[in-house]
């Protein structure tokens, strides 16, 4: 069973489970994943703050994880 990211899942949260999302986050202008706001944030949230289409980088990110297995 593969792991499905959600948009109230913390960035620091989807990086734990798989850190091959940073690639996918920094698409999306998210360069600073490792500040302590980005941690806490959703990806709801930072999908919000830096512009970017919560629901493309949703989809963006479960593909990654459909491709590890």
């Amino acid at each position: 069973m593969s792991e499905k990211v959600t948009k109230d899942m913390t960035i620091s949260e989807v990086l734990k489970k798989n850190p091959k999302t940073a690639e996918v986050f920094m698409k999306h202008g998210m360069q600073c994943l490792g500040c302590p706001s980005a941690a806490g944030e959703t990806v709801e949230q930072a999908a919000m703050v830096h512009g970017a289409d919560a629901d493309k980088l949703l989809e963006e990110l479960n593909k990654v994880f459909e491709n590890e297995e």
